[in-house]
């Protein structure tokens, strides 16, 4: 009985007992969580947390969780050749990993992407804790645009760059966002990873992965306002067309990292586009 209780769970629950048992979380929240949101019985989930705990240790210490591969940006120069263009490395910061490139599009891109999704935007959503669906919400007022991966040679174009620069497989990462702010538009403090403990964002999970890795494209210059800001650090950049900054949401064993609590500083004069992309830790299907 004991010995087929984890592999009785679904792979993603599996692997989420595993992963928060590495992290030292306690066996009886573990528990309360597969209850609550996993519907699951509760001898079930004890069993099942008991024998990955089992597993998982050696003459009685728990196994270090194992280091994943990361996007990865050789800051050693101030520039990067990075297919068929040299961007400029502006900033670096180390922890949490953020990076402020110059030149990742050319002023004939940013208007090019500015006009090939003007007509498609819609009301940016966000995800809903609870059933993982998209859905309205006052912290986040821009209107966007989702891209399928490689729909226009344009697309396809930028995403391998972004592929080259930061050393990250295309198929790992969702599709370009293409979100424009008016004045008084901004998008409040948020995480980009996803929580595994709360249904919603768990379900996202089951496709890709985390969300590993952030890129921030700025398709406009802002006449004032618009920042991208990172209140826990003390961060603040401001848009600027053609340049992006990058950072990574987890650590290299998969840790959120909190440091990357992030916003949209609202507009003040001008309007601000930016083209967002996700980096997964595997294939997003």
């Amino acid at each position: 009985m004991m010995n087929s209780a984890l592999v009785a769970l679904p792979k993603e629950w599996q692997a989420w007992i595993n992963e928060n048992l590495a992290r030292s979380c306690k066996p009886d929240e573990l528990e309360s969580i597969m209850v609550r949101d996993g519907h699951f019985d509760a001898q079930l989930a004890r069993a099942a947390i008991e024998e990955a705990r089992r597993s998982s240790q050696g003459h009685g210490t728990t196994q270090p969780p194992s280091v994943q591969p990361m996007p990865r940006v050789d800051t050693g120069s101030n520039v990067i050749q990075a297919l068929d263009r040299q961007v400029q490395v502006l900033l670096s910061l180390q922890a949490p990993r953020v990076i402020l490139f110059g030149n990742v599009l050319s002023d004939e891109e940013c208007d090019a992407l500015i006009a090939y999704t003007d007509k498609r935007l819609e009301r940016s959503p966000v995800v809903d804790d609870k059933n993982g669906k998209t859905q309205l919400h006052a912290h986040r007022s821009s209107r966007g645009a989702m891209l399928q991966r490689g729909e226009s040679e344009l697309v396809a174009r930028i995403e391998n760059r972004i592929a080259s620069l930061i050393d990250w497989p295309v198929e790992n990462g969702e599709g370009l966002q293409v979100l424009r702010y008016e004045k008084g538009n901004e998008y409040r403090p948020h995480y980009d990873w996803f929580d595994a403990s709360l249904p919603g964002p768990r379900k996202h999970l089951e496709h890709g992965g985390q969300r590993v890795a952030t890129l921030i494209m700025y398709l406009s210059d802002v006449e004032e306002g618009g920042g991208t800001s990172f209140p826990n650090i003390g961060l603040q950049v401001q848009p600027k067309k053609g340049c992006a900054v990058f950072f990574l949401n987890t650590d290299s064993y998969g840790n959120p990292d909190h440091k990357t609590l992030h916003a949209g500083e609202p507009v003040e004069r001008g309007v601000k586009v930016i083209a967002t992309k996700w980096l997964r830790q595997r294939e997003n299907l």
